[in-house]
């Protein structure tokens, strides 16, 4: 333990805590614009200086070790007047934009400036003329608005391990950009928007589609619907004063009437769908030997994009099961439409998704127009959902519940925990072991206890009627490498397989991790949205995706059995190589 003084109080904290962390332990929080608890320290933002005594420096907190016998000032007259003038100097190269800003309201740079009382402008602007990137659909690049703090850099090649992303030129000169200096379009980037999730400022965002939503809801000739993700009901309301995790899934059904949406469905309940032909599939492969191991999910669209680019020689490898996005989209769009007597040409489908990669993946393949349309027209972020709620006016925290329209809107446990890291692993391991036995697992071993929590990678050995199965979960790019790299010197020496079936989500901590979650993300937020999940499962009087009697509804009432040749059709997708770079 290392034994320090800051601003007059003891402290006694381990070897290697740097000065930030050492003063939060005496309630003292030090001014940062690059540092993020989900990434490794740089001090690149210069903000966090602080005095140690008897040195003539000024070391940046975040990036120094306390040392035996520091005494340490964290705020005083003279390190005001420096962060001062290290953020008038940033403002300097920033566009005096707050108002037209994607981050307006919620940015780390506004919010700073205002707490610091800057008022006028400390130095000359000199505004580069560099025109933004919306080459993608997915995000949005500002590079004018850019402070070069290096967080999305960082989390692009370390934590995504893609390296769309990097910093070009130097000095006074020096900008983030797409690697090479190409369009976002064209560059490895997956569209997972951990880049947007974790810029302080406006320089990286969602592609805003709000207004097409509003002119759709507007259009009599529409008939418009939405669905609502499993992880948006234990964040949005993040957006409105709750603490993370509060799970708000009836009032945002009431929300999404009173914002004109004429029914109201539930992705759970396409994720319990998804669980039906995902673990089919399994058991096919495994017991039947009809296709290769290990099963691998492909619910996660960033993750099928980072497939199909890095590790293409997985393709056969790869769940053709749909995400339930798209296959509560189809449904909708044939059987919904079908039963209610709605022409699917203007049947106008919303989908509320954690995830910027989702509005990539709606026109990903020709097999997202099953229906005869596009099976979902509009991916709004939970962000973006937040906004058309403030401004509706509807007084979203004393909104009484609601409840989703039938046949595509119940959901079991199951479905609800797709949101989290391991969820998916967890909710096909359940139907598995009915299929293969004929009775549902026992209560006692329902909760998949290995496959949870933040670990990058969480491997298990589960069994089912005798067979061992070997299970492995990565969440977070720069994870999947480990767990694939593992099959692949497998397969190469002629071994035993080290897993029979994989799940992988690009975004850590899964869905509830979404690159359009609000903002503010860390570990912490991501177990209080993951333990909302778990809970809502925990309560759910079903817990399996099987016993949904919706789901059971729909097999027999218009797709047969999982497999079938209109299963096949409407809820299953086909997978090839694609270049990293576009030219």
């Amino acid at each position: 333990m290392i034994k320090a003084t800051i601003n007059g109080f003891a402290v006694s904290v381990p070897a290697g805590t740097t000065i930030y962390e050492a003063a939060l332990g005496v309630h003292t929080k030090v001014p940062t614009l690059c540092k993020h608890d989900d990434l490794d320290p740089t001090g690149a933002c210069g903000m966090c200086v602080v005095k140690v005594a008897g040195s003539g420096k000024m070391p940046r907190a975040c990036t120094t070790p306390i040392e035996d016998g520091m005494d340490i000032i964290t705020h005083d007259g003279e390190l005001n007047e420096i962060r001062r003038t290290v953020l008038e100097l940033i403002l300097s190269t920033h566009p005096n934009e707050c108002q037209t800003c994607g981050r307006n309201g919620d940015c780390e740079l506004q919010t700073l400036a205002g707490e610091f009382g800057i008022r006028e402008e400390g130095f000359k602007r000199m505004i580069k003329d560099i025109p933004s990137d919306h080459s993608n659909g997915s995000i949005v690049i500002d590079f004018v608005k850019c402070i070069k703090c290096g967080r999305c850099v960082q989390v692009c090649q370390e934590m995504q391990d893609v390296s769309a992303l990097s910093f070009l030129q130097r000095g006074i000169d020096t900008r983030m950009a797409p690697a090479g200096d190409i369009l976002l379009a064209d560059s490895p980037c997956i569209k997972c928007g951990q880049c947007a999730a974790h810029c302080p400022t406006g320089a990286i965002v969602e592609n805003d589609e709000t207004s097409t939503v509003w002119a759709a809801l507007r259009d009599p000739e529409k008939y418009c619907t939405v669905q609502i993700a499993p992880s948006v009901r234990v964040a949005l309301g993040e957006e409105f004063g709750y603490e993370p995790g509060t799970n708000l899934t009836k009032k945002i059904y009431q929300v999404a009437r009173r914002l004109g949406f004429k029914a109201v469905f539930d992705t759970n309940f396409s994720a319990d769908l998804t669980i039906m032909e995902e673990a089919t599939e399994f058991v096919q492969r495994f017991v039947h030997g009809k296709g290769p191991l290990p099963l691998i999910t492909s619910c996660c669209p960033a993750w099928t994009d980072y497939m199909e680019k890095y590790h293409h020689d997985f393709l056969d490898n790869f769940s053709t099961a749909k995400s339930p996005q798209q296959m509560l989209g189809v449904m909708a769009k044939t059987y919904y439409c079908e039963q209610m007597g709605i022409d699917p040409a203007t049947h106008y489908q919303v989908s509320i998704m954690p995830c910027t990669a989702k509005k990539y993946e709606l026109e990903r393949t020709d097999e997202m127009f099953a229906s005869g349309h596009q099976d979902v027209d509009v991916v709004l972020t939970t962000r973006e959902f937040a906004r058309m709620i403030k401004q509706s006016g509807i007084d979203f925290i004393n909104l009484p519940d609601g409840e989703s329209d039938s046949i595509l809107g119940d959901y079991s446990g199951a479905g609800t925990i797709f949101g989290a890291t391991g969820g998916v692993m967890e909710a096909a391991v359940r139907t598995a072991y009915y299929f293969v036995t004929g009775e549902n697992m026992p209560d006692e071993a329902i909760n998949i206890q290995p496959v949870r929590g933040l670990k990058g990678v969480k491997e298990a050995e589960l069994e089912i009627a005798g067979n061992k199965i070997r299970v492995a979960v990565a969440h977070g790019m720069a994870n999947v490498g480990k767990v694939l790299n593992r099959v692949r010197k497998a397969r190469e020496a002629g071994e035993e397989l080290p897993y029979h079936f994989i799940e992988v989500m690009a975004c850590p901590g899964g869905c509830i991790g979404g690159g359009g979650q609000p903002y503010g993300i860390n570990d912490e937020v991501r177990r209080k949205r993951i333990t909302g999940l778990y809970e809502d499962d925990r309560d759910r009087l079903l817990r399996c995706s099987h016993d949904n009697p919706e789901i059971q509804r729909v097999y027999a009432e218009f797709l047969g059995a999982p497999l079938s040749e209109r299963a096949h059709k409407l809820l299953h997708v086909t997978y090839k190589a694609r270049q990293v770079y576009l030219k």
